[in-house]
């Protein structure tokens, strides 16, 4: 059975006749009495009877209205209900982020103190998250995106920066290219023990004498800054330390390569209004970001 025309038919007996339900709907007349002739033919039965003074529920269209009213309200009220919800910015956001994300962090803290009837829920992992399939509305992705089926917003690209503590430095040296770097301990970021790691300095590919390997960023970064190993970091993890002399960049000459940052979430065709509003935020919030990354110059 035709719902809208079932919802049009609930409307006409309210408001009495066709002409009354036309206006209240804002639907044109020929358009509201061919959607009733529609119902009565699917269903074989009719449910109104015209005459000039107006319309005449007959018992098949009052056994209709009786079952069907209640559902159609009932939907109604379910409607307005999520429209106001929307209109509040009321309800859950799931997002997905790297892990040691720190800049996001403050984002979400300033887009929850500007919408505090959202409820965010954040999924920290460097996995791969399938998006449908793990319930997430936006995951933000750092490199190349190749899931084809997801929408994809390029917000900035970042490099990350060779460091290591000056104290380290005294004690070895600064290194003079980038096949010295074998004479330094090194950590490295890494998820498999199997796989090698390389560093890709201006094009020169080298392989780092890995003390230590972690898919911790923090880790990675407090070594450093003990003076125990050279390493790479993301740019708003060595930013302060470097305008504060606690770390140096190595080899600004041979910067690391660029990583892609995208938002990426499913292609509905009418994205919530949440999932819509954060999308823009961040997009307007990216000022912050890149500040958060600035190395003063380096890389």
């Amino acid at each position: 059975m035709d719902l809208d025309a079932t919802r049009m038919f609930v409307a006409v007996v309210q408001a009495g006749s066709l002409s009354a339900a036309a206006a209240r709907l804002g639907t044109p007349l020929p358009t509201l009495s061919r959607r009733i002739r529609e119902l009565e033919r699917q269903l074989k039965v009719q449910l109104l009877e015209r005459s000039a003074r107006g319309t005449r529920l007959t018992d098949a269209g009052a056994r209709l209205y009786e079952h069907a009213s209640g559902g159609i309200e009932a939907l109604l009220e379910a409607e307005q209900a999520v429209v106001s919800d929307q209109a509040r910015l009321k309800g859950r956001l799931r997002l997905s982020l790297p892990q040691t994300f720190e800049p996001w962090w403050d984002l979400l803290a300033a887009f929850q103190r500007r919408y505090p009837d959202i409820e965010v829920h954040v999924y920290s992992t460097e996995r791969r998250m399938d998006l449908v399939e793990d319930g997430i509305d936006v995951a933000l992705r750092v490199g190349a995106i190749v899931h084809e089926a997801m929408v994809a917003r390029r917000l900035l690209s970042f490099r990350n920066v060779l460091v290591a503590s000056p104290t380290l430095m005294e004690r070895l040296g600064l290194p003079t290219g980038p096949d010295a770097l074998h004479r330094y301990p090194c950590a490295v970021w890494a998820t498999r023990l199997d796989v090698p790691a390389r560093w890709d300095l201006g094009g020169q590919v080298v392989a780092p004498r890995a003390v230590l390997s972690t898919n911790d960023y923090h880790q990675l970064c407090s070594r450093a800054l003990g003076g125990d190993v050279v390493t790479e970091l993301p740019p708003f993890l060595v930013a302060r330390p470097i305008r504060e002399g606690r770390l140096v960049q190595l080899l600004p000459q041979h910067p690391l390569p660029e990583w892609p940052l995208h938002l990426v979430y499913p292609p509905h065709r009418h994205p919530s209004t949440i999932v819509r509003t954060y999308l823009d935020f961040c997009q307007g919030y990216l000022p912050q970001i890149v500040q958060a990354c600035d190395i003063g110059g380096g890389g």
